[in-house]
């Protein structure tokens, strides 16, 4: 009895077969185990206003860079929609979520991906065949029976084939496949994170060119202005000639930078368009100026292990990981025997009619056994290129981990030196200000040459570029922290995760028509 205990176990394990696939073990991650929180990392206190002399105007009170808070909530957890307070960017992203050709893409590529594992995954089962067969021979005279050269088969029955996967070389390709699913889903779920935070940049980019095109419009108004004050003087005797030419040296400079500014603008708002797959609505909300974005600041950093399971990009390196230790597993059953079997079972006869009538059965069954003896060194080297493309996910899973702990790292220091950077800009632009509203006014009591006004409209030209240039770049700055740190899948806090292959329909939820419902079929699991 025990013998046959024995027997019967042996062939449990033996039909169940076995793997070989390496088991797989996650990278230590290769950075810290904290954030940098010292130095240029730390929190910033705002600045102590200045005490001016008596008798000079106080400079406009700084205002908050960022009045709303993100109450220690992760930025996995906290909605776009309550990341951006601009009604008119919120739409703008929603347009996008529904029309973006790359997006869209992406969506397909699951889809793709997931029809890729189920054709793997259906190797693991016998195949199932309704055939018939109709066959006519000849054969020579001298050789046939009772002088019948022509004989004729009529068959109809089933036909199987099964691979028996003893060594799990198909298991293992099924696994291969379903991790690059995973991969490929992972990717989708990042390329919609990025896409919300281009658009973000890119309307930001546009808020911004809004104001350095206004700067230029004033600095083109101040500049006539002191150009037919100079103009006046030398007409009437009391200015120079190199005077005017400065002062037409501005004006002209003021016209080309608006030109210049305006192209920009343009290409800003193309680059958004190309984003959102389709023109600008006439119909947008009306937007907030870039300095009243009111961006979530604060927004708590945690522990670079966070980011394992909060970046898409690391979760789709790890996914490619597990692919490529999947992959090792079919490297070696290949070394083992092949079993496959098939067979048939129907009915045979010389004539049509005969087909199914008594003593008309026919079956085959044909077991097949192959073992590789020599195949030129291929299953060697073919086990060889699994482990190196092994080792080139493990150094690929590491630099996303990497590159996500640089990003954040970056944020951070960003963040805690943009406001005092702006603050310091604001003040220097407000003295720029009143530079030049004191050069002219001297200028215009014979005190000073018209070179002071024209550096002081030049200094303070550069002035309110900086500026704008660095309220831009903090705006960027925490969208890219943002995201950074896993944020933009949700669209509102508090609301349940999507899973990364979910083919959420935007253009349907935001009340748009046309065929990305036909994208949302292909994509969505089933």
């Amino acid at each position: 009895m025990k013998k046959h205990s024995l027997i019967a176990v042996a062939v449990a394990v033996f039909a169940a077969g076995c793997s070989f696939e390496p088991k797989y073990e996650r990278p230590a991650a290769p950075v810290a185990a904290t954030f940098p929180s010292s130095g240029v990392y730390a929190p910033k206190p705002a600045p102590a206003p200045e005490t001016l002399p008596k008798g000079l105007p106080a400079e406009p009170a700084t205002q908050p860079l960022s009045g709303r808070s993100a109450n220690g909530q992760a930025a996995a957890d906290i909605g776009w929609r309550d990341f951006f307070a601009d009604p008119r960017l919120q739409r703008i992203i929603e347009i996008a979520l529904a029309n973006n050709r790359d997006l869209r893409v992406s969506m397909l590529n699951v889809a793709q991906a997931r029809a890729q594992y189920q054709i793997t995954r259906a190797e693991l089962f016998p195949t199932l065949n309704a055939t018939g067969e109709d066959s006519v021979q000849r054969t020579p005279k001298d050789l046939s029976f009772f002088n019948r050269t022509v004989s004729r088969t009529y068959q109809v029955g089933l036909s199987s084939s099964w691979e028996l996967d003893f060594w799990g070389r198909i298991r293992s390709l099924k696994d291969q496949a379903l991790q690059q699913y995973f991969a490929t889903a992972e990717a989708r779920k990042a390329a919609e994170i990025s896409l919300v935070s281009q658009v973000a940049d890119q309307y930001v980019t546009m808020l911004a060119d809004d104001d350095l095109l206004q700067v230029t419009e004033d600095t083109l108004k101040t500049a006539r202005a002191s150009y037919e004050l100079t103009k006046l003087q030398f007409e009437n005797g009391t200015g120079s000639e190199l005077d005017l030419r400065q002062a037409e040296s501005v004006v002209e400079q003021a016209n080309a930078n608006l030109q210049a500014q305006a192209r920009a603008r343009a290409q800003a708002e193309n680059a958004l368009v190309l984003l959102l797959g389709q023109p600008l609505p006439d119909d947008l909300p009306p937007g907030r100026k870039l300095d009243d974005q009111a961006l979530l600041a604060d927004i708590p950093a945690g522990l670079p292990s966070d980011l394992l399971t909060r970046r898409p990009d690391i979760m789709e390196a790890e996914a490619s990981l597990r692919a490529a230790n999947a992959n090792i597993g079919a490297a070696r059953a290949a070394f083992f025997p092949k079993i496959t079997l098939t067979g048939s079972f129907g009915t045979a006869s010389p004539t049509l009619g005969g087909l199914f009538k008594p003593g008309s059965a026919a079956w085959t069954f044909a077991p097949q056994i192959s073992l590789p003896i020599f195949e030129g060194g291929q299953n060697v080297a073919n086990l060889d290129l699994a482990h190196i493309q092994k080792n080139i996910q493990v150094a690929n899973y590491e630099k996303a981990i990497q590159s996500a702990f640089r990003d954040v790292a970056d944020g951070l220091a960003a963040r805690s030196t943009y406001d005092q950077q702006i603050d310091a800009l604001e003040r220097n632009t407000f003295a720029e200000q009143r530079t030049l509203d004191l050069s002219t006014l001297r200028y215009r009591n014979g005190v000073d040459s018209y070179l002071q006004v024209l550096t002081a409209q030049t200094n303070l030209y550069s002035a309110q570029q900086s500026l704008i240039n660095a309220r831009m770049a903090r705006l960027t700055t925490l969208v890219n922290l943002y995201v950074a740190l896993g944020g933009g899948w949700l669209q509102h806090a508090g609301e349940t995760p999507r899973a990364p292959d979910d083919g959420t329909d935007y253009r349907t939820m935001s009340g748009l028509q046309g065929g990305a419902s036909s994208v949302k079929a292909a994509a969505a699991p089933g």
